[in-house]
């Protein structure tokens, strides 16, 4: 049976399928989350409000794929790039696949694509687009689970995502 939509928003589609209520993005290929370290060894991570929460929350570099017209067909390794440099300031030499998997599959019909950012630098503001208000951290490796803690302590969120790419980083390191 294919999924019913029962609300259709501005950017996003209520369906229901089997008794279950889900959501999906509207005009969007697909979600994509970068994976930053600097030369000298610097977790690049991003700041923001996020309303649906009320609170700032500490997130990897991340975007939506083709969420616009002048996107239309682009494809998720050119998000990526896109993104970090809008949202960073930093291009990156190269952007490899590390993973991909559902989002958040007891809701959202989002797949994440992870990659992780080479041959990084420093050519523009970052800050995010005209809609968005980003602070730009720069934190050693060594220092982020203890700057994440001080984070939550003070009232900010961590999102989970940046747990697990030190983990692939830890693992990165181990090879």
């Amino acid at each position: 049976m294919k999924a019913k939509v029962v609300y259709r928003g501005k950017y996003l589609n209520f369906l229901e399928k089997d008794g279950w209520e889900f959501v999906e993005r509207a005009g969007v290929s697909g979600v994509v989350a970068v994976v930053a370290v600097t030369e000298q060894g610097r977790l690049i991570l991003i700041e923001q409000h996020r309303v649906p929460v009320n609170q700032k929350v500490i997130e990897l570099p991340a975007g939506l794929a083709a969420d616009m017209e002048a996107f239309q067909n682009e494809s998720l390794k050119d998000a990526a790039h896109r993104e970090l440099f809008e949202e960073t300031g930093y291009e990156a030499e190269s952007m490899e696949l590390w993973t991909e998997g559902p989002l958040n599959p007891g809701i959202s019909t989002h797949q994440l694509t992870v990659f992780r950012a080479r041959g990084l630098k420093k050519t523009g503001p970052g800050g995010g687009d005209a809609t968005e208000d980003i602070s730009i951290h720069e934190i050693t490796l060594a220092e982020v689970p203890a700057w994440l803690e001080a984070c939550r302590a003070q009232g900010k969120g961590v999102d989970p995502k940046v747990y697990a790419a030190l983990f692939l980083l830890a693992a990165e390191r181990q090879k």
